[in-house]
């Protein structure tokens, strides 16, 4: 008996057959992309002077600096989450969008201690799946928020359970911008400061993750209890179509 079998057999329940080694050669090669990083960008006000949009379009300029290709979605119009059907125009836009990008960067006010009901909005507006397509699975995420008072991380911290849930590879860095209004200028551009110093950290460990990731990711979210779930309804699908032969 092999060690491998050996190690196999000290594991009586797992499914032999579903299991697979880890395989360096698919981290290394995997199917390179030689497009522009697509990268989507999200935002949480439709204030006239928003904040959160300066944030995001500080962030697309430098993305576009390191060769990103860029949209911002604009959640002007978007309706509320059950309240108009999938094909609504703005709803298949921002899903056309999210199928589209590599990377995502989601951008937040805090209100109330929160994240707001408009980014939320648009995150519950992009499904988990849609038929054999996961959105967002695999996918990199950038988190950024901005505060009118002192310096906090509680949008962050939600947004960045959502980015797991939606099965997205959230970069470690993040970026929180307290007191936001004294750190922009009368044209929305972003002050020279360790904060904004801390915008270009985010985006180029973004551009760094995606590049690592993409081209890679069905290898990286392809999953034992999915190999094995599968199997069991092709064996199922495959004995029922016997019985009907016999």
């Amino acid at each position: 008996m092999s060690e491998t079998e050996m190690r196999l057999d000290d594991l009586p329940n797992l499914s032999a057959g579903n299991f697979r080694s880890v395989s360096e050669e698919m981290l290394e090669q995997g199917n390179r992309p030689t497009h522009p990083v697509r990268v989507l960008l999200l935002y949480g006000s439709l204030r006239e002077r928003s904040y959160s949009r300066f944030l995001a379009q500080e962030a697309e300029r430098l993305l576009k600096a390191l060769g990103a290709e860029t949209r911002i979605f604009d959640p002007s119009g978007l309706p509320l989450p059950d309240d108009a059907e999938p094909d609504h125009p703005k709803v298949r836009e921002l899903r056309d969008l999210s199928i589209w990008s590599e990377a995502q960067v989601w951008c937040s006010p805090e209100r109330h201690g929160a994240m707001t009901g408009i980014l939320k909005t648009q995150i519950d507006w992009i499904p988990l799946s849609t038929g054999a397509v996961r959105p967002t699975q695999g996918k990199t995420l950038a988190l950024m928020q901005v505060s009118g008072g002192s310096q906090s991380f509680n949008a962050l911290n939600q947004m960045r359970v959502l980015g797991r849930w939606m099965r997205m590879v959230t970069i470690p860095n993040q970026s929180s911008v307290p007191k936001a209004y004294l750190e922009f200028d009368d044209d929305g551009r972003m002050n020279p400061s360790p904060l904004y110093d801390r915008v270009v950290d985010v985006v180029e460990e973004l551009m760094k993750f995606t590049l690592l990731v993409r081209g890679r990711s069905d290898y990286l979210v392809d999953r034992y209890s999915e190999r094995k779930a599968e199997r069991a309804a092709n064996d199922t699908v495959a004995q029922a179509a016997q019985g009907v032969v016999r």
